[in-house]
């Protein structure tokens, strides 16, 4: 039985990673077989070219250049740790995934998002999400959150305002896009709330589709 691929997706501080650490948590203890992965990485070659796009130093990156490296980390991501998984008939959770790159790269960076979502058509060959779960926090509570955690920022959450912007208004734009599969929680909820309604979304999800 081939597995299922579920997506994590929100803007920066919105409170996604928190939220799928304790479900990954929860999904195990009730003996379900997970992998949880992440983007941009996911594999070996994928995490080194992580190091490459976060990397403070490489601020002047191309628009272009950026989304050629997730593309390509998507691929080495895909085929070493997605697809296996899925072919073994496991629960995938990922952190992040095409959706990414539509809103940063596809709308922040104005390269649009019919020439993003292409290219990574071709690295992906056509792999979508079963479900994604875009949990959604206006940039300025999500930056704030960011601040207070007084973790090092990566070279994206080092943008402006202005481009957190468009990565909200991205997200927004592409769950209207793609509605047969993803779902918007409010990230400005508490985190418990945030957490309540992810699991109100995900486990009769994997219920239907598992058992």
């Amino acid at each position: 039985m081939r597995g299922l691929f579920i997506t994590f997706e929100g803007n920066d501080g919105s409170g996604k990673s928190s939220a799928l650490q304790t479900v990954k948590q929860e999904l195990l203890e009730m003996g379900y077989d997970v992998v949880y992965t992440r983007e941009p990485g996911g594999s070996y070659i994928a995490e080194k070219i992580r190091e490459l796009i976060l990397d403070n130093d490489n601020m002047g990156m191309d628009p272009k250049t950026e989304a050629l490296l997730y593309a390509a980390s998507r691929r080495e991501h895909i085929t070493k740790t997605i697809i296996p998984a899925l072919e073994a008939g496991k629960i995938i959770l990922c952190d992040r995934f095409l959706d990414s790159s539509l809103a940063y790269q596809g709308f922040a960076r104005e390269l649009g998002v019919e020439n993003v979502l292409n290219m990574n058509q071709f690295a992906t060959e056509g792999l979508y999400p079963d479900l994604t779960i875009l949990v959604c926090t206006h940039p300025e509570i999500g930056m704030t959150r960011i601040k207070k955690d007084e973790r090092d920022m990566d070279r994206l959450e080092h943008e402006k305002m202005p481009f957190h912007l468009k990565v909200y208004e991205g997200y927004l734009t592409i769950a209207d896009l793609f509605k047969d599969r993803v779902v918007v929680v409010n990230g400005e909820q508490t985190k418990q709330e945030v957490l309540d309604t992810v699991k109100n979304v995900l486990y009769p999800f994997i219920k239907e589709r598992m058992g």
